[in-house]
């Protein structure tokens, strides 16, 4: 598939978002520049970084590499909650501007609740809805929000998040959350979609990759587990942020627009959620555990 035929998402202030983008979560900067290089060259035109994730400047110069035109690509990242505050979240900006070397970021998110200091929280999306204002991000949203900081951040903000992107997989379904976004008006992207952070935690899960009705639905259409995972996001209206350093498993990712999973096959992977999280419990992100300060260059 051309990148000119990648399906996009409308976000709620009408900006468009490919449906599958490429994420660079826990890439080191020494693989990152090869790797996003070759994703913009498989067709990817979204890629999603972090200030946290120490690979911003990578992201930027495999853009300016791959002869992508930057217009072209979606542009994602997020200000950690050591640059939480009015003010420092203004700068935060700056500095990840600067490593990404663009003048404008299309979407830019809060990247944990820290709902032990919430009034941090609101003063940092306050900042974004500023740049949002004037011009300097394209799109607003937020990073691990559960409803009810969803519920006071829209009470205490004007701006609706257009993003929630949040730990969705198979193991790991969300329901609730997925629901209340999709209420609102915000779009559920999914960081860990194929649910490789469910290796880290849990020793009484097997890989979503080993599952057996996973792969006997990708048998039935000649199409691995990865990719029937990230159809089954697709179809239920989530974006997507699959991450991989090796090219042959990045043009596969991005293969998942020419088949159809059946009613029975959607229900068949939502039936196997454990609700068990892999990632960090958003309630306990604190400054005091996560804070760690993000350099200026």
């Amino acid at each position: 598939m051309s990148s000119a035929t990648i399906p996009t998402l409308a976000l709620n202030n009408g900006v468009h978002i490919p449906a599958i983008g490429f994420g660079v979560y826990q890439t080191p900067p020494e693989q990152t520049v090869d790797a996003v290089v070759t994703a913009l060259q498989t067709g990817y035109r979204h890629i999603d970084t972090a200030a946290v994730y120490g690979n911003e400047r990578e992201v930027g110069e495999a853009i300016r590499q791959s002869g992508v035109s930057r217009d072209e690509v979606f542009i994602e990242t997020k200000t950690w909650i050591s640059d939480y505050g009015y003010d420092a979240a203004l700068h935060a900006f700056d500095k990840s501007a600067g490593k990404l070397g663009v003048d404008q970021i299309d979407l830019l998110i809060l990247h944990q609740a820290l709902p032990g200091e919430f009034h941090l929280t609101v003063a940092a999306y306050n900042a974004l809805e500023k740049l949002y204002a004037d011009g300097k991000v394209r799109a607003i949203g937020v990073s691990n929000f559960m409803p009810a900081h969803l519920r006071r951040l829209l009470a205490e903000t004007a701006t609706p998040p257009a993003v929630n992107q949040i730990e969705v997989h198979p193991y790991f379904r969300q329901t609730e959350l997925l629901v209340f976004d999709s209420s609102h008006g915000i779009l559920n992207q999914a960081w860990s979609p194929i649910g490789g952070i469910t290796f880290y935690r849990d020793g009484a899960h097997t890989s979503t990759l080993d599952n057996p009705v996973i792969a006997d639905i990708a048998a039935a259409h000649g199409k691995t587990p990865a990719q029937v995972m990230l159809r089954w996001h697709l179809q239920q209206g989530r974006q997507v942020i699959p991450k991989s350093v090796t090219p042959t498993r990045i043009a596969e990712n991005f293969d998942v627009f020419d088949f159809e999973l059946t009613a029975d096959q959607l229900t068949a992977i939502d039936g196997l959620d454990t609700g068990v999280r892999g990632g960090p419990e958003p309630e306990d992100v604190t400054r005091e555990k996560f804070g760690v300060p993000i350099p200026e260059a």
